[in-house]
């Protein structure tokens, strides 16, 4: 069976990068045409700088595919840091092996502290996220913890290492709906860069993961880059690239798109390419103008203005009240973070913002409300 990376192989950087910034403003109007069916070739026109001076109509016109399939409801979920143990070396997180920190596993009885100050806050749909160190937080750990997390929420995710399809397969009897697994970037030779040491160097067996995911039958999956490591344009292509192949493919499984961008950490980097909020929102609607049905997701990573003002072109999920360290909640909320949040407000503020714009908060797996 054909895997993506066979694909992407058929694709250089350097040739869609300019193809990407050859775009002129006809290409624009052509994909901006409602009656279109929307291409690849259109979504390289949407995130081109030819794009910029046509926001408003691309605002626009991601408004109204977002009403159309999702209506105006936001899911809300929450991350669970179960530990900051990890046996890569990345130039870009907190976690890093080689970041001297102190490192932290949660007990089961730290587990359950967390578990219940995340439940008095409504949530029904959690983010379980460890560092990659298989020996700690592997197989053993999530086989022994996802069960027990199920009995209190009705959604469980995970961003944790790469599996095997086998291991996918045995987690999701246990409660496991959706993974996000990032490139972090699609540029070959920059994602040696930033990972020299560990597992997670391993550039394909990375870009393997969603299609070990799909042929497991995990309920759905997360996509994204980390921007600023590359050129997001580019990047950003070749993650619709890679959704595009999922959903022919596997298709009875569903996507979301995350958005995460650089943030500062302990030992920090620096962004090799910028994004400014006007990049980020024409993103955002490229991808909702190429696809009406994939999820878009931002976290707490934004801040609270930007949030406030984007959740009306084509997010239909996002986090609140977020903590990025294991036992942030309530068994160890000075530990050290991942990365620096932006929008610090609760998860009480963030539904009263919602229901200021006429949305409808759901805390569970929201499928079940789009019947």
């Amino acid at each position: 069976m054909q895997q993506f990376r066979t694909i992407f192989d058929q694709h250089n950087w350097d040739a869609v990068s300019e193809s990407i910034y050859a775009k002129k403003a006809a290409d624009v109007e052509k994909a901006l045409d409602p009656n279109r069916k929307k291409t690849l070739e259109d979504f390289k026109a949407l995130i081109a700088p030819a794009a910029a001076p046509y926001l408003e109509q691309m605002a626009q016109l991601s408004h109204q595919r977002t009403l159309k399939r999702f209506g105006k409801t936001m899911q809300l979920y929450i991350p669970l840091y179960l530990s900051n143990e990890c046996q890569n070396i990345c130039t870009y997180c907190g976690f890093s092996l080689d970041n001297k920190i102190a490192r932290k596993t949660l007990s089961g009885l730290e587990l359950l502290k967390e578990i219940e100050a995340i439940k008095s806050l409504g949530y029904e749909h959690v983010l379980l996220v460890t560092g990659e160190a298989n020996k700690t937080v592997g197989m053993d750990y999530f086989k022994k913890i996802l069960p027990l997390i199920k009995t209190h929420f009705s959604h469980l995710s995970i961003e944790v290492q790469p599996l095997e399809q086998l291991d996918y397969e045995t987690l999701i009897p246990l409660g496991l709906n959706t993974v996000l697994v990032y490139q972090e970037t699609y540029h070959q030779l920059d994602y040696k860069k930033h990972h020299p040491k560990g597992k997670k160097s391993n550039f394909y067996y990375r870009l393997d993961t969603p299609d070990r995911l799909g042929k497991a039958g995990v309920h759905k999956i997360g996509l994204g880059t980390l921007i600023g490591l590359e050129d997001w344009r580019t990047d950003s292509f070749f993650t619709a690239l890679h959704l595009d192949y999922l959903e022919k493919t596997y298709w009875r499984t569903k996507y979301t798109i995350s958005f995460p961008r650089l943030r500062p950490f302990s030992g920090g980097l620096e962004p090799k390419v910028a994004m400014s909020d006007r990049e980020l929102v024409q993103l955002i609607c490229a991808y909702r103008i190429l696809n009406e049905e994939v999820e878009l997701s931002i976290s707490t990573r934004e801040t609270q203005r930007f949030r406030d003002n984007v959740i009306k072109l084509g997010i239909t999920s996002m986090s609140a009240g977020s903590k990025t360290n294991p036992g942030g909640y309530s068994v160890e909320p000075q530990s050290l973070e991942q990365f620096e949040i932006s929008d610090e407000r609760s998860a009480d503020e963030i539904v009263a913002m919602l229901q200021e714009n006429d949305y409808e908060a759901v805390w569970k797996d929201w499928e079940m409300s789009l019947q």
